[in-house]
């Protein structure tokens, strides 16, 4: 790079820096100013302005307001108080952020719950809660009910649009006592005491590999997501930002809502993400921000052209998980002046951000912030999946370009601070100790990244979906970015499978293919894509693609099958033939485990 151009790209990235710091250096640990006290402080600035337009009604901050406090008495008429927990299941909609909102100021703490799980994982989020009290909407509360009596606790379940013939004593309308609630603000004493170290919210983990676990999210980390991006994206009272990821996930219900509602903006929210409809809404809102989760990216340039793509008012589009394959083709396409990637995790303590807009990258640690950021890369075992140590006991720094796991230094302020699970175990787990220096601790994030000589960092992997195979290791992050322009491929799922008599495990894809599979072309594809050992041994074509609801692919259940004919249904292919992959038979099978075909 060179030295203007080099200069250019610091300046930019510490002017970023510098517009997040100054709105999260306010927020001290043991304040007694919550997230709800931000809330009330843009509603006195912005009273008359509109804070949100979703799929039902416009609302503006003073009435956004009144709705939060009508919420805050009903959970007192409950005899909800501080330290006490409500579980939240409702789809995108005004009365979501104002029922947090006003559970937090009368100190109760809002389970937010992933609205795309039924039966027992649903169950299990609510049970892990802790909650009383269930509020729900008319599109969820069947399945919450459901989930209510396999979970063996006692919970109430309040339904917001309930209609009348759907009444019974185990649920009730949530519509007449809200709305028949008095409007003014909770008296503050019903939160004294409460400190940024409280619980205002607990965001459940994706379950992506297991059962989720709901992570801690105090008033502290609350504020420090939604007023970062309030600052990192620039945005004022004019910007209009477009919101579909959904709430109940950190992206969508925190970093999505800062730089509108602390700042006087407006938020747009759907209930849902509809890429046909996504432009033609995005056009029709005068959207000037767009919030983003990687793959509904990936899904809209996979999408046919629509000619509102270009034709919008978005000035920037920030979120994480923009793949490096789909980066450039979405900026280039959809004429996105600005793109802000950054790199976090609901329950972690460290957070990266690409200021100056770097392709693929997820991030940037420049030299000159290293010591003031709490951000390392050690260098990490694929057998032993654990960080290596030297002969001191002592953890040892990946160089630039190797794959490391990134580590977070805990600390005791805000931004360094790791609040955990609501499962104490999981959260010891996620320690590691004696790092650089005896008695240190560092958040583990459980990812494999690296980084360049100029210190941008690229995402990798998650720790258990890079494997092993030949001796060497096998990213599925990037088999599944070279293999996702394929011939015929729609989407394309990567993990290992283990073998018997083979070290490691064997790569194997779950593929989506529009119309027919062509085994040649697709071997052809790979063999010019890959190197041998990163190359698929095993494919299953599937219908569809299961994803959780902020779009990563759900793998344990595809792994769990393995390369097994009798438990998968649909065509299963091996590595080999004239045409580059064969049908596995059973026999096939028997030859790879008895050792009589090696791989």
């Amino acid at each position: 790079m060179g030295l203007v151009a080099n200069i250019k790209r610091n300046m930019r990235f510490a002017k970023g820096l510098r517009r997040l710091l100054k709105r999260i250096k306010p927020i001290e640990l043991d304040s007694s100013d919550l997230v709800c006290d931000d809330w009330e402080e843009a509603v006195d600035r912005f009273g008359d302005r509109v804070a949100i337009k979703d799929d039902r009604r416009t609302v503006t901050y003073r009435e956004l307001d009144a709705m939060a406090n009508r919420f805050g008495h009903w959970a007192q008429s409950r005899r909800l108080k501080r330290g006490d927990t409500i579980a939240l299941v409702m789809l995108n909609r005004a009365e979501y952020i104002a029922a947090w909102i006003g559970f937090s100021k009368v100190g109760v703490a809002t389970a937010l719950i992933n609205t795309n799980l039924t039966g027992h994982a649903l169950a299990h989020c609510l049970s892990i809660s802790n909650a009383s009290q269930v509020v729900t909407d008319e599109d969820c509360w069947k399945r919450v009910e459901d989930a209510r009596v396999l979970s063996g606790r006692n919970l109430m379940l309040w339904v917001l649009g309930l209609r009348d013939e759907d009444e019974a004593d185990e649920r009730r309308g949530l519509d007449k006592p809200v709305r028949s609630g008095s409007s003014v603000r909770p008296a503050r004493s019903a939160r004294s005491g409460l400190t940024n170290r409280d619980t205002a919210l607990y965001i459940y983990t994706s379950g992506t590999t297991g059962m989720p676990k709901a992570a801690r999210i105090t008033h502290a980390r609350a504020r420090t997501y939604m007023r970062a991006f309030a600052g990192a994206t620039a945005a004022t009272e004019k910007d209009v930002t477009f919101n579909v990821l959904p709430l109940y996930h950190s992206t969508g219900g925190l970093v999505g809502v800062g730089p509108a509602l602390l700042n006087g903006g407006q938020l747009v929210l759907r209930k849902r993400f509809s890429a046909t409809n996504f432009w033609p809404d995005v056009k029709a809102s005068g959207a000037t921000l767009f919030v983003y989760i990687g793959e509904l990216c990936r899904y809209l340039v996979n999408c046919p052209e629509s000619p509102d793509e270009r034709s919008h008012s978005l000035r920037l589009a920030f979120g994480n998980g923009l793949r490096p394959d789909v980066w450039t083709d979405f900026q280039k396409r959809f004429a996105i002046p600005d793109i802000l990637e950054f790199y976090g995790s609901t329950e972690g303590n460290v957070s990266v951000f690409n200021f100056d807009g770097k392709p693929g990258a997820i991030g940037r640690v420049p030299g000159f912030l290293k010591k003031q950021i709490n951000f390392r890369l050690v260098r990490f075992d694929m057998d032993t999946e654990e960080p290596v140590r030297g002969s001191d006991g002592l953890c040892r720094l990946a160089r630039a370009g190797e794959v490391g796991e990134a580590l977070g230094q805990i600390g005791d302020d805000p931004r360094h601070a790791f609040s955990g699970y609501a499962d104490k175990a999981a959260s010891e787990k996620k320690i590691l100790r004696d790092v650089f220096v005896r008695g240190d601790r560092w958040f583990r994030t459980g990812d494999l990244m690296k980084q360049d000589p100029e210190g941008y960092v690229y995402f990798i992997d998650r720790i258990g979906d890079t494997f092993r195979w030949k001796g060497e290791n096998v990213s599925t992050a990037e088999v599944e970015q070279r293999l996702a322009d394929g011939p015929g491929v729609k989407e394309v799922i990567a993990y290992g499978v283990p073998v018997p008599g083979h070290d490691g495990k064997a790569g194997m894809v779950a593929l989506v293919i529009d119309g027919r599979f062509g085994a040649r072309a697709f071997a052809d594809w790979v063999d010019q894509e890959l190197p041998a050992y990163a190359r698929p041994v095993f494919v299953r074509l599937i219908k569809s693609a299961d994803t959780t609801g902020t779009f990563k692919y759900k793998k344990i259940d595809l792994v769990a099958d393995g390369f097994e004919p009798d438990k998968i249904d649909g065509p299963l292919y091996v590595r080999g033939g004239k045409n580059g992959y064969a049908k596995l038979t059973e026999a096939a099978r028997t030859a790879i485990i008895t050792g009589e075909t090696r791989l």
